[in-house]
């Protein structure tokens, strides 16, 4: 191999770039260390009504630690979409000292259970709200179906002048209704089918909704009615 020029000057590039490669791992190290290029300031962009910069500062000390190049933009992201009303995070490094942080808020569409909410999205997140809002319920993971049937259930009983107040899905995934003028509406299982059943009704008996406060709907061929007084 010594007396071969090929071969040599293949070892000899190769001892060069281990040598260049050495060299630039020290030197990223030294500049993940160094207390040079620190990170001086943190920009939030995004329309929040609901998340304060008091509770930015707080999620984020601590976390933004090291320098320029070392901090942990994925940890800075996590700690911010743990905010109750952060949907989304995006953060990036802006040379030389910031770090820049995109937040989206969820929009509340409606109450999910007791105790937490539900966006226009589907999904569940922990926020709190004293808006006037439809109020869901249903087994766990159900938060996108839900959702989706009412606005269907929605657009099926407007002509009748009302509104879904409550949506229901039983532990046996079975559908049921609360109007804004106090009916309630059991439609059974099958969402399809329910759709069904629920737009024969608003078109056959869309007058006289006042008379009644309960309707069964979950019959093939009909429905029953009771009346506020027990009667029906």
């Amino acid at each position: 191999m010594w007396d071969n020029p090929r071969q040599l000057n293949m070892l000899a590039g190769f001892l060069v770039g281990l040598t260049v490669l050495a060299f630039s791992l020290t030197v990223l190290q030294l500049g993940l260390r160094s207390p040079l290029w620190p990170v001086r300031d943190v920009t939030v962009q995004g329309k929040l009504d609901h998340t304060s910069g008091a509770e930015i500062e707080e999620v984020l000390r601590g976390r933004v630690a090291g320098n320029f190049f070392s901090v942990d933009v994925a940890e800075v992201r996590n700690a911010l979409e743990r905010l109750p009303w952060v949907r989304r995070a995006a953060v990036r490094r802006v040379w030389p000292d910031r770090l820049e942080a995109s937040l989206e808020e969820h929009v509340v569409l409606a109450r999910w259970g007791e105790r937490a909410l539900v966006n226009t999205f589907g999904e569940r997140f922990a926020g709190s709200s004293e808006a006037k809002l439809p109020r869901f319920s249903g087994p766990p993971r159900s938060e996108g179906e839900v959702t989706r049937r009412y606005a269907r259930f929605g657009e099926i009983v407007a002509p009748l002048g009302t509104r879904v107040e409550e949506i229901i899905l039983t532990p046996r995934l079975a559908w049921q209704l609360k109007l804004d003028n106090g009916v309630r509406l059991a439609l059974g299982r099958d969402a399809d089918a329910a759709e069904t059943r629920l737009e024969r009704f608003v078109r056959t008996a869309a007058r006289g909704m006042a008379r009644y406060d309960y309707v069964d709907l979950r019959y093939p061929n009909g429905f029953a009615l009771r009346m506020p007084d027990g009667k029906g």
